[in-house]
Protein backbone atom coordinates (compact mmCIF):
# COMPACT_ATOMS: atom_id res chain seq x y z
CA UNK A 1 0.00 0.00 0.00
CA UNK A 2 1.10 3.72 -1.10
CA UNK A 3 2.46 5.97 1.59
CA UNK A 4 1.99 9.64 1.40
CA UNK A 5 5.38 11.76 1.12
CA UNK A 6 5.81 15.64 1.59
CA UNK A 7 9.13 15.99 0.10
CA UNK A 8 10.19 19.76 -0.15
CA UNK A 9 13.09 21.72 0.38
CA UNK A 10 13.18 24.36 2.71
CA UNK A 11 15.26 27.31 3.95
CA UNK A 12 16.94 27.13 6.87
CA UNK A 13 14.39 29.68 7.81
CA UNK A 14 11.57 27.40 7.51
CA UNK A 15 10.51 28.60 3.90
CA UNK A 16 9.75 26.41 0.84
CA UNK A 17 9.00 29.43 -1.51
CA UNK A 18 10.33 33.05 -1.11
CA UNK A 19 7.23 36.09 -1.64
CA UNK A 20 4.76 35.51 -4.34
CA UNK A 21 5.54 31.90 -4.56
CA UNK A 22 9.42 32.64 -6.03
CA UNK A 23 10.85 29.19 -6.48
CA UNK A 24 13.85 30.98 -8.22
CA UNK A 25 16.14 30.86 -5.20
CA UNK A 26 16.46 27.10 -5.44
CA UNK A 27 18.64 27.04 -8.57
CA UNK A 28 21.88 25.85 -8.20
CA UNK A 29 21.37 24.35 -4.86
CA UNK A 30 20.98 20.71 -6.22
CA UNK A 31 24.00 21.01 -8.45
CA UNK A 32 25.67 17.71 -6.98
CA UNK A 33 24.38 14.33 -6.30
CA UNK A 34 22.18 13.29 -3.13
CA UNK A 35 21.76 10.11 -2.33
CA UNK A 36 18.76 10.97 -0.59
CA UNK A 37 17.40 12.61 -2.97
CA UNK A 38 18.28 9.26 -5.79
CA UNK A 39 16.21 6.97 -3.70
CA UNK A 40 13.36 8.99 -3.14
CA UNK A 41 12.98 9.09 -6.75
CA UNK A 42 13.34 5.43 -7.16
CA UNK A 43 10.40 4.69 -4.62
CA UNK A 44 7.82 7.50 -6.00
CA UNK A 45 5.24 6.11 -7.87
CA UNK A 46 2.89 8.87 -8.09
CA UNK A 47 2.85 12.92 -7.72
CA UNK A 48 0.24 14.49 -5.78
CA UNK A 49 0.48 18.44 -5.59
CA UNK A 50 -2.18 21.21 -5.44
CA UNK A 51 -3.11 23.89 -8.13
CA UNK A 52 -0.60 26.63 -6.93
CA UNK A 53 2.48 23.55 -7.78
CA UNK A 54 0.89 22.65 -10.91
CA UNK A 55 0.90 26.15 -12.53
CA UNK A 56 4.55 26.22 -12.26
CA UNK A 57 5.13 22.67 -13.12
CA UNK A 58 3.27 22.91 -16.07
CA UNK A 59 5.18 26.08 -17.69
CA UNK A 60 8.09 26.20 -20.13
CA UNK A 61 10.56 25.34 -17.76
CA UNK A 62 8.67 23.60 -15.13
CA UNK A 63 8.87 19.92 -14.76
CA UNK A 64 8.29 17.33 -12.00
CA UNK A 65 12.05 16.83 -10.50
CA UNK A 66 13.27 19.00 -12.99
CA UNK A 67 12.21 16.19 -15.73
CA UNK A 68 14.46 13.17 -13.59
CA UNK A 69 11.25 11.17 -12.76
CA UNK A 70 8.12 10.05 -14.76
CA UNK A 71 5.12 9.01 -14.18
CA UNK A 72 1.29 9.45 -13.00
CA UNK A 73 0.62 12.77 -11.44
CA UNK A 74 -2.49 14.02 -9.96
CA UNK A 75 -3.72 17.46 -9.16
CA UNK A 76 -5.94 18.82 -6.48
CA UNK A 77 -7.98 22.04 -8.23
CA UNK A 78 -11.52 22.48 -8.90
CA UNK A 79 -10.67 25.59 -11.65
CA UNK A 80 -7.42 24.73 -13.56
CA UNK A 81 -6.99 23.77 -17.39
CA UNK A 82 -6.00 20.13 -17.99
CA UNK A 83 -2.54 19.37 -19.78
CA UNK A 84 -1.14 16.59 -20.84
CA UNK A 85 0.37 14.32 -17.90
CA UNK A 86 -1.69 15.24 -15.31
CA UNK A 87 -4.68 14.18 -13.89
CA UNK A 88 -7.21 16.74 -12.08
CA UNK A 89 -9.11 15.94 -9.40
CA UNK A 90 -11.92 18.06 -7.17
CA UNK A 91 -11.22 16.74 -3.72
CA UNK A 92 -8.57 16.14 -1.49
CA UNK A 93 -9.60 12.30 -0.86
CA UNK A 94 -10.08 11.12 -4.65
CA UNK A 95 -6.67 12.60 -5.36
CA UNK A 96 -4.77 10.79 -2.46
CA UNK A 97 -6.99 7.61 -3.33
CA UNK A 98 -6.08 7.73 -6.90
CA UNK A 99 -2.36 8.60 -6.69
CA UNK A 100 -2.59 5.77 -3.98
CA UNK A 101 -3.59 3.14 -6.48
CA UNK A 102 -1.16 4.77 -9.08
CA UNK A 103 1.64 4.06 -7.14
CA UNK A 104 0.84 0.66 -5.84
CA UNK A 105 4.09 -0.35 -3.02
CA UNK A 106 5.48 3.08 -3.72
CA UNK A 107 5.07 6.55 -2.19
CA UNK A 108 2.85 8.96 -3.52
CA UNK A 109 5.26 12.42 -3.31
CA UNK A 110 3.17 14.89 -2.03
CA UNK A 111 3.85 18.51 -3.80
CA UNK A 112 3.34 22.18 -2.21
CA UNK A 113 2.85 23.38 1.25
CA UNK A 114 -0.92 23.81 0.92
CA UNK A 115 -1.55 20.15 -0.01
CA UNK A 116 0.32 18.54 2.26
CA UNK A 117 -1.35 20.64 5.28
CA UNK A 118 -4.18 19.22 4.08
CA UNK A 119 -3.16 15.59 3.99
CA UNK A 120 -1.50 16.14 7.68
CA UNK A 121 -4.69 17.13 8.48
CA UNK A 122 -6.57 14.82 7.33
CA UNK A 123 -4.15 12.13 8.82
CA UNK A 124 -3.06 11.02 5.49
CA UNK A 125 0.37 12.06 5.72
CA UNK A 126 3.26 9.42 6.92
CA UNK A 127 5.91 11.11 6.15
CA UNK A 128 8.02 14.15 5.61
CA UNK A 129 11.11 14.72 3.86
CA UNK A 130 13.01 17.84 3.69
CA UNK A 131 16.33 18.88 2.44
CA UNK A 132 17.40 22.23 4.16
CA UNK A 133 18.71 24.65 2.50
CA UNK A 134 21.89 27.07 3.86
CA UNK A 135 19.69 30.22 2.60
CA UNK A 136 17.43 32.58 4.89
CA UNK A 137 14.71 33.93 2.94
CA UNK A 138 12.91 35.72 5.92
CA UNK A 139 9.63 35.43 4.41
CA UNK A 140 7.35 33.48 1.87
CA UNK A 141 5.79 30.37 2.35
CA UNK A 142 6.30 28.52 4.87
CA UNK A 143 6.92 24.68 5.10
CA UNK A 144 3.68 24.00 6.92
CA UNK A 145 1.82 26.73 8.64
CA UNK A 146 -1.35 26.48 10.84
CA UNK A 147 -2.11 29.67 12.76
CA UNK A 148 -2.83 28.93 16.16
CA UNK A 149 -0.38 26.37 16.25
CA UNK A 150 -1.24 22.31 16.02
CA UNK A 151 1.53 19.71 17.45
CA UNK A 152 2.29 16.87 14.94
CA UNK A 153 4.83 14.82 16.55
CA UNK A 154 7.44 12.97 14.55
CA UNK A 155 9.78 10.39 15.08
CA UNK A 156 12.86 10.67 13.06
CA UNK A 157 14.26 8.06 10.28
CA UNK A 158 16.92 9.65 8.56
CA UNK A 159 19.51 12.29 8.60
CA UNK A 160 22.16 12.69 5.90
CA UNK A 161 24.21 15.58 4.15
CA UNK A 162 24.76 16.06 0.67
CA UNK A 163 27.18 19.23 0.21
CA UNK A 164 25.83 21.92 2.15
CA UNK A 165 22.05 20.25 1.89
CA UNK A 166 20.88 18.38 5.34
CA UNK A 167 18.41 15.84 4.57
CA UNK A 168 15.82 15.28 7.32
CA UNK A 169 13.10 12.26 7.32
CA UNK A 170 10.58 11.92 9.50
CA UNK A 171 7.29 9.53 10.07
CA UNK A 172 4.37 11.25 10.94
CA UNK A 173 4.16 9.73 14.25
Amino acid sequence: MAKLLYHVTMSLDGFIAAPGDDMSWLRGLHAGPNPAVERVLGEVGAVLMGHHTYAPATSAEGKVYGGRWAGPIFVVTRDAAPAPGYTLVTGLTEAVAAASEAAGDGYVAVLGATTARRCREAGLLDEVLVHVAPVLLGDGVRLFDHPGGTLVRLEPVELSHAGPIANVRYRVA
